[in-house]
């Protein structure tokens, strides 16, 4: 009996602590609903503050195919954190563009973390706090559990060329 309840106690705790995806809250700070915390891709795309602007941005650009090619070469065992925010336009312009590259790319889902924060860029539960966000969108790269780079807000060339630049760097 003792077994049965520590299982029951520990499916409890483990239910109870987990965080919902595609969270939508009232944000205080922009007076408007948006996603908090972890997203999915197809959560954020559907978020009617997002789906708007997707829609005409991601048919509407067209990543470099060079650029793409050498990226293709450098992407081994590459993971990400997109950080951005539904009611921001910046993350509203440039998320939609890495989603095109990245399915150039043939990245896969597994390997892309997506945190929505609020308006004062803060997430629930301490999601984002070893990580400095200052701008959003940032867009975080690691290879080998460590930073490679960052591309924050808006890149200095493209968002292509920029993610070349930062996985050329040894």
């Amino acid at each position: 009996m003792k077994l049965f309840s520590t299982i029951i106690l520990i499916l409890f705790a483990l239910t109870a602590s987990a965080q919902k995806m595609n969270k939508t809250i009232e944000d205080p700070t922009t007076n408007r609903s948006i996603l908090i915390n972890q997203c999915t891709r197809e959560g954020l795309v559907t978020f009617p503050e997002m789906k708007e602007r997707y829609d005409i941005e991601y048919p509407g650009y067209t990543p470099d195919s060079a650029v793409i090619d050498s990226i293709k070469l450098l992407i081994k065992d590459l993971k990400m954190t997109i950080v951005l925010g539904t009611w921001c336009g910046d993350s509203k312009l440039q998320v939609p563009h890495f989603f095109k590259i990245l399915d150039a790319l043939s990245f896969p889902a597994k390997n892309v973390n997506i945190i929505a924060v609020n308006g004062l860029k803060k997430a629930e539960n301490g999601l984002l706090d070893s990580l400095n966000i200052q701008r959003v969108p940032t867009f975080i790269f690691y290879k080998d559990n460590k930073e490679k780079g960052r591309i924050i807000e808006s890149p200095q060339t493209s968002l292509e060329q920029d993610l070349l630049t930062i996985l050329s760097k040894e």
